[in-house]
């Protein structure tokens, strides 16, 4: 019964991803793809997921996206900066 149900929230959840964050071909989400490619570097991950969502959100325009990506793609480049000096 439990497992049931947990397969039916987990379906329901399912039903609720936007569309902005699916890719049009194979339906996969962004954060499968940069689960996939960089699990282990948020700021990386965060930046890919940016630019695969740029300027799909509604009242959201492109170019907002692609300044968040930066940022973090700035924020990494300082970690990797900071990390060399210890």
């Amino acid at each position: 019964m439990l497992v049931i149900l947990f397969i039916e929230l987990k379906k329901i959840k399912m039903n609720k991803i936007p569309k902005y964050y699916i890719g049009k071909t194979y339906k996969i989400e962004a954060r499968k793809v940069v689960e996939d490619f960089q699990a282990d570097n948020f700021n990386l991950g965060t930046a890919i997921s940016y630019l695969l969502r740029a300027g799909k959100k509604e009242k959201n325009p492109m170019q907002q996206d692609i300044k968040k990506a930066i940022a973090h793609l700035e924020f990494e480049l300082e970690r990797i900066k900071n990390n060399d000096k210890i």
